[in-house]
């Protein structure tokens, strides 16, 4: 202990923050040297998950009375059953005298059935948050403005709004002028919002994860983020998105939304009447890298469609991604308009049968494999035919091509060797195309 006790206090202070608040306070016992350095530890993490309620409470109210840091860099709250609601706004005062720059609150629902309620003071006392994080708690509306001048990064999971959630959502997010983060994660109908709207002009990323196990029709999401450089959107349950603006700062974006009405979403994302299963209609000039999810039937169509519409691509991954029905998915870098994941219920699909004809006519080859593709990486090739002719059209096709990787899933070596000696005797687009096997 005496050769601990000799390193510098920041060096102290460092290892204190790693651990519970009821360790760290302990401290104060072990010598004079220890006996006040725990009031200045930078990051607190109070576990109530399983204490005592009585004990607890009162041990986070004076610990946090005593602290003397003039800076929290971080609070985290780890709420059980043992906390009550009357709690938190005294924690949350105490808290912000010492100016406070992230905060989490995060509610255990396996050990709480009931939740916390975030009280009106976390809107207003707060100001010198720049980072919040909210987990299974409800938020009560506020009649006083609400104000986080300096909040840059915001994550909102399974929070349940306000009724009506609409506009509570709205207004706290358009007095966030800083936001630059948005993390959201939805669960379904009990969260009170219909439609959320991001409205931000300063956002730069935003992740929405909706985790519903049912499709409701009526529920949607709103993005109006010119400044975005970062977007990602899990939706398995058929939530509309609607993207109101171009993106010009987009660097990239992984879209994935099982759909039964692909036209409807891809009307709303590219804003323009699609008519098609496809987006044909539409192009992606600055679409540079597209990964494509072999795992079902309609894979083939797609990566044609796509081809079409990216005159500019230059790396294209296809990969078993997701290994179950509705979902393809794309990544795009940069791109202004996106989307992906359209398995129509209707549609006629080619797998283990010869593609049509008109992809052995030039005319038709898209123009990206004749001017900008560089790299094709396949991972799990199957060896189908339809897989086999893909593999044989983009070598023979890709002018600029210069290495395709395949990956075989097979286990079996005299296929492999087949499939390899197949592949190999392709004729290339590219004289100096490098042909990888694995």
């Amino acid at each position: 202990m005496d050769r601990l006790s000799e390193l510098p206090d920041a060096l102290l202070l460092e290892i204190l923050s790693l651990l519970p608040m009821e360790y760290v306070v302990a401290t104060m016992f072990l010598s004079k040297r220890w006996r006040f350095l725990w009031m200045m530890v930078p990051r607190l993490v109070y576990d109530d998950r399983y204490k005592n309620i009585e004990k607890f409470s009162m041990f986070l109210d004076r610990s946090l009375v005593l602290h003397k840091a003039p800076i929290i860099e971080k609070l985290h709250f780890k709420l059980g059953q043992t906390c009550r609601n009357e709690d938190l706004p005294v924690w949350i005062r105490a808290a912000n005298k010492s100016s406070v720059r992230e905060m989490v609150m995060e509610l255990d629902a396996y050990s709480r059935p009931s939740p916390i309620i975030i009280p009106r003071s976390l809107y207003t006392e707060c100001r010198m948050l720049v980072t919040l994080s909210l987990i299974n708690v409800i938020l009560v509306d506020s009649s006083s403005h609400v104000s986080f001048p300096c909040l840059k990064s915001l994550k909102l999971v399974y929070v349940k709004y306000p009724n009506p959630g609409d506009e509570f959502v709205k207004k706290l997010l358009s007095n966030c002028h800083v936001l630059e983060d948005l993390e959201i994660v939805l669960k379904g109908p009990n969260d009170n919002v219909t439609t959320f709207t991001i409205r931000v002009p300063s956002l730069k990323s935003i992740l929405v994860i909706y985790t519903l196990k049912y499709i409701i029709d009526d529920h949607s999401f709103v993005i109006d983020a010119p400044s975005l450089e970062h977007l990602k959107i899990l939706d398995h349950n058929g939530r509309l998105c609607v993207i109101e603006n171009n993106m010009p700062k987009l660097e990239n974006a992984a879209i994935e939304i099982s759909c039964f009405l692909p036209g409807k979403i891809l009307a709303s994302i590219t804003s323009h009447p699609m008519q098609d299963v496809y987006p044909t209609s539409c192009v992606f000039p600055s679409l540079v890298r597209l990964t494509i999810c072999t795992c079902d039937q309609p894979w083939v169509d797609l990566l044609m469609c796509m081809l079409r519409v990216s005159p500019n691509l230059r790396d294209l991954e296809l990969d078993m991604v997701h290994r179950s029905k509705h979902e393809l998915f794309i990544f795009l870098l940069p791109v202004y308009i996106c989307c992906s994941n359209l398995y129509p219920r209707h549609y006629s699909v080619l797998t283990d049968q010869p593609l049509h004809a008109s992809w052995n006519e030039a005319s038709l080859v898209p123009e990206c494999l004749l001017s900008s593709l560089e790299n094709l990486v396949w991972k799990g090739f199957e060896g189908t035919k339809a897989g086999k002719e893909v593999a044989a059209f983009i070598l023979r096709s890709g002018n600029c091509l210069k290495k395709a990787t395949i990956y075989s899933k097979t286990t079996d070596l005299n296929k492999k060797l087949e499939m390899i000696k197949e592949l190999s005797l392709s004729p290339r687009g590219s004289r100096t195309c490098q042909l990888l096997f694995d």
